[in-house]
């Protein structure tokens, strides 16, 4: 009995109420949508439909040529490059992105990465990956965060294209400020040298997808790919950022 008064004591409410059968835990939390806050009935998924409906997809990853492909490929060799959806300033789906990269939601991460891998796997454009790399953050940035975003987008991406994500080979050597406090040009000038490879040879003559979050200007995705095709024995990339700034 005094082994399970302490028990309970270590906990906090919301664990409490997470232990307690499914049926019960939705009573007291029923599922929200993370974009719109409203409430979903059962088997709705992560994202209600009104705002699956809604979200600005880009549909890139059926294009070959399509504009962030173009953008990427004018600094670093690319086989393909696409982003899922538009970030766009006031949309809450970038609030969204806020929510799982500032706020702790990282299992909506997760999630919309699996959406976009099941995009990638239907477009038949990324069928022949080896390995899903994520763009690795500074142990500084990591140890203050506690997780990296970028990491659990690679994880629904493989879970929908069934391929392995592999991280500890691409580092992030320098600590840099955070790119959305850095103006246009500046930003490249930020990332120059960040990155590392380590056991290069682990990735000789295979193609890579490398995965981010945001791209914007692109100058991360650009340090971190530039640095693979720098360091590696014929390794192809290609690019899957989650969203893509106007």
């Amino acid at each position: 009995m005094v082994a399970g008064r302490y028990e309970f004591n270590r906990m906090n409410l919301t664990e409490f109420f997470k232990r307690l059968p499914g049926d019960v835990y939705r009573l007291f939390f029923p599922p929200v949508c993370p974009v719109c806050d409203r409430s979903m009935p059962e088997g709705s998924g992560f994202m209600c439909a009104l705002c699956r409906f809604e979200i600005p997809l880009t549909g890139y990853w059926n294009e070959p040529g399509n504009p962030v492909t173009e953008h990427l490929a004018a600094h670093i060799p690319v086989r393909q490059a696409s982003a899922f959806f538009h970030y766009v300033p006031g949309s809450p789906y970038r609030e969204l992105v806020h929510r799982f990269k500032y706020q702790g939601g990282w299992r909506y991460a997760r999630e919309m990465g699996e959406w976009y891998g099941s995009c990638l796997a239907g477009s038949g454009l990324y069928g022949d990956i080896d390995f899903i790399v994520p763009v690795p953050l500074h142990r500084r940035k990591l140890l203050k965060r506690g997780y990296n975003q970028s990491e659990y987008i690679a994880e629904g991406i493989s879970r929908a294209l069934g391929v392995p994500v592999r991280t500890g080979n691409l580092l992030r050597l320098r600590h840099s400020r955070s790119q959305t406090k850095v103006e246009g040009h500046r930003r490249w000038d930020n990332v120059s040298g960040a990155f590392g490879v380590r056991q290069p040879e682990q990735f000789k003559g295979k193609h890579i997808l490398l995965v981010d979050d945001v791209l914007t200007t692109g100058s991360t995705l650009v340090a971190a790919g530039g640095e693979l095709v720098r360091t590696v024995e014929d390794v192809s990339i290609s690019i899957a950022a989650l969203a893509v700034a106007e």
